[in-house]
C-alpha cells in the first residue's frame, strides 16, 4: 500500500462541471465558471474583488505589480517559505529582503521585521506556512506605523485559516493563493488574487492578461498571459462548496497524527496558536536525531521503504545559489534548524484513519527497533 504525500480528492460536482465545460465548448480562459469561481471566492472571502490566474506564482507577481513594486523597491519576505514568494519578487526587478522565521509556528518574526525596513521598502509579504496565519495584527500595526508599507498576503497553504475570526487572505491590501493539486482548494494549477481596491483589481486584471487597453489588441503596458481556463474555473467552482468539510478533514487529520504520535522522543509536532485556526495544510514534523535515534532524512528513508511518501521542509535563503548576490554573508538560524530537521507527513484529502494509523505505527516501530538495537 503506497501512500502519496498527497492525493487530491474531487468533488462530483467538480466533475460534473468539467464535463459540462467540455460538452459546450468553454474549455479556454473564457466561460461561466471562471466568472462564478471569481464570484464565489469573493463572497465566501468577504471582499470586493477575486480575480482568477494560471497559478499562486502568477498571483504574487501580478498583486505586486498592481501595488507599482519594481526595480529599486524592497519587499519584506520570510526566510522559510516555499521559492515562488521570493521568486514573484524577483521577476518585477525588486529585491526580496529576508526575514527569519519563528521556531514554534514557522512562520515570519514579526519581532524582527523592523529592522529590516529601509527607505527602499514598500512592502510586507507574510506568508501563512502550513496553513498555519501569521501574527497579522503586529504585521499590520508595523506596515501603518512604517511609511504606510503596503500587505500582499501569501495564503497559498492557508485556505479557510481564521485569525482572530477572520479568513487569512483577506487581512492585507491584497490576497494571493494557490489551487495547485496538493492544496486544500484544488484546480489542479491555478491562482487567486482578491482585494477591497477598486484600482488594483482593474491593474491586477491588466497585467494578467497582456495589459489591453480599453480597445482590444491595443496594448498600453507590459502584461502577461496569465489567466485561468474555464476548465479549471470549473474544477474550483465544485471544489469551492466543499471548503468546509476539507478544512475540518483537516483539523481530524492534524489530531489523528497528534494523538498517535505524542508519546514518540524525538518528535515535535505542529504548534496550535490562540485566536487562529490552523488548517493544516501539510502535517509538519520536527525530528531531533539525539532523542529519536535517526536524523529526518534517515527517518524519511525508512519511511519509504514502507511505501510512505514524505517532503522536505522548505530551504533556508542561505541554501538557494541563486540567492547569493542578494543575501551575501547573512544566514537566518531558525530557518536553517527546522529545514534541516523538519519533513511533512501524508496530509491529502484522501487519506484515511486507517492509513494514518499505518504511518503512525511504522514511525513508532522505526523508533523501537532503534532504541532496542541500542539498548
Amino acid at each position: 500500500m503506497f501512500i502519496p504525500v498527497n492525493e487530491p480528492l474531487l468533488s462530483q460536482e467538480a466533475k460534473d462541471n468539467v464535463k459540462d465545460a467540455i460538452d459546450t465548448g468553454w474549455i479556454s480562459s473564457s466561460g461561466k465558471y471562471v466568472t462564478q469561481f471569481e464570484s464565489d471566492f469573493a463572497r465566501i472571502y468577504g471582499v470586493k474583488h477575486a480575480i482568477t490566474v494560471a497559478n499562486g506564482t502568477a498571483a504574487l507577481h501580478v498583486a505586486l505589480l498592481a501595488l507599482g513594486i519594481g526595480k529599486g523597491d524592497e519587499v519584506i519576505v520570510p526566510a522559510f517559505t516555499m521559492a515562488a514568494s521570493w521568486l514573484a519578487v524577483l521577476y518585477t526587478g525588486a529585491t526580496p529582503v529576508f526575514v527569519d522565521c519563528e521556531l514554534d509556528t514557522y512562520n515570519i518574526d514579526v519581532a524582527q521585521i523592523e529592522s529590516k525596513i529601509t527607505s527602499k521598502t514598500k512592502a510586507i509579504m507574510p506568508v501563512h506556512i502550513y496553513g498555519q496565519p501569521c501574527d497579522m495584527r503586529g504585521i499590520g500595526e508595523i506596515a501603518t506605523r512604517i511609511h504606510n508599507l503596503r500587505i500582499i498576503e501569501d495564503a497559498a497553504e492557508a485556505h479557510g485559516a481564521l485569525y482572530e475570526g477572520n479568513l487569512a487572505g483577506a487581512l492585507g491590501d491584497i490576497g494571493c493563493f494557490s489551487f495547485y493539486g496538493n492544496k486544500i482548494i484544488t484546480t489542479g494549477e491555478g491562482g487567486m488574487i482578491i482585494t477591497n481596491d477598486d484600482v488594483l483589481e482593474r491593474r491586477c486584471r491588466q497585467f494578467k492578461d497582456l495589459h489591453h487597453s480599453a480597445k482590444r489588441f491595443i496594448h498600453d503596458g507590459v502584461g502577461y498571459n496569465y489567466r485561468m481556463t474555464n476548465l479549471q474555473a470549473a474544477i474550483g467552482c465544485g471544489e469551492l462548496l466543499h471548503l468546509e468539510e476539507y478544512v475540518q478533514k483537516k483539523e481530524w487529520m492534524a489530531q489523528q497524527y497528534s494523538t498517535l504520535l505524542s508519546g514518540i522522543p524525538g518528535i515535535t509536532l505542529p504548534k496550535k496558536v490562540a485566536n487562529t485556526r490552523n488548517v493544516f495544510w501539510m502535517y509538519a514534523i520536527l525530528i531531533d536525531e539525539e532523542k529519536f535515534g535517526l536524523s529526518k532524512d534517515e527517518l524519511r528513508a525508512k519511511l519509504k521503504e514502507h511505501d510512505i511518501d514524505t517532503r522536505d521542509f522548505f530551504y533556508a535563503p542561505e541554501d538557494q545559489t541563486v540567492l547569493a548576490p542578494i543575501i551575501g554573508s547573512e544566514k537566518f538560524p531558525n530557518t536553517k534548524f527546522i529545514s534541516q530537521r523538519g519533513f511533512y507527513l501524508p496530509s491529502g484529502l484522501s487519506m484515511t484513519e486507517a492509513k494514518i494509523r499505518y504511518v503512525c505505527r511504522v514511525i513508532e516501530m522505526i523508533h523501537l527497533s532503534i532504541h532496542d538495537t541500542i539498548s
